[in-house]
């Protein structure tokens, strides 16, 4: 990753067939420019008061800056798993160390042209915990309940990246979050 930035062209990812299996390793430069499948996961953060942490993508990344997303998202590097990409995402985004068991797997989804290309496994994680955002990845935070997200992105879709507004319509993660 670059610290400066927040991401490199020169980070390098699986890419995948249409079944999710790994084919071979390729840059991300290379992975977005010819639209080639490959994984991502989001992470949907939960605080005790039942509200949902929404991320404020940074200005410099190159894909949805700006916008709203999940509370955290990132791809899987090459040989990294689902599961060890979120742990390592949250870290890296939010600043925050989880173990693998404080994630609840909401849903796989497959590889989609709104998901950019990515098969996306989402998580739920409940729970208070400090974040101290990597500011080359992330321009703020912003806590709604669920609900409130969800007539938020009916009102004003051009707020949010079209990755997350697609997770937000599958009825596994909606059932995630309401509970």
């Amino acid at each position: 990753m670059n610290k400066e930035y927040g991401q490199s062209p020169d980070e390098v990812f699986d890419v995948v067939d249409e079944n999710d299996k790994v084919l071979y390793p390729l840059t991300r430069g290379e992975i977005h420019k010819r639209h080639l499948r490959h994984r991502a996961v989001h992470i949907f953060w939960l605080n005790q008061a039942g509200e949902l942490c929404l991320q404020r993508r940074s200005y410099a990344k190159d894909n949805s800056p700006g916008y709203l997303s999940s509370s955290c998202a990132g791809h899987v590097d090459s040989g990294e798993n689902y599961i060890q990409a979120a742990v390592r995402e949250f870290r890296e985004e939010l600043g925050i160390t989880l173990q693998s068991a404080n994630l609840i797997e909401l849903d796989y989804a497959p590889c989609h042209e709104r998901l950019g290309n990515e098969f996306v496994v989402s998580y739920l994680l409940k729970g208070d915990y400090e974040a101290h955002i990597f500011r080359p990845e992330v321009d703020s935070l912003v806590w709604r309940t669920p609900q409130q997200v969800s007539q938020w992105t009916k009102e004003q879709p051009e707020l949010f990246a079209t990755p997350l507004l697609h997770l937000l319509s599958r009825d596994k993660i909606l059932k995630g979050l309401l509970g």
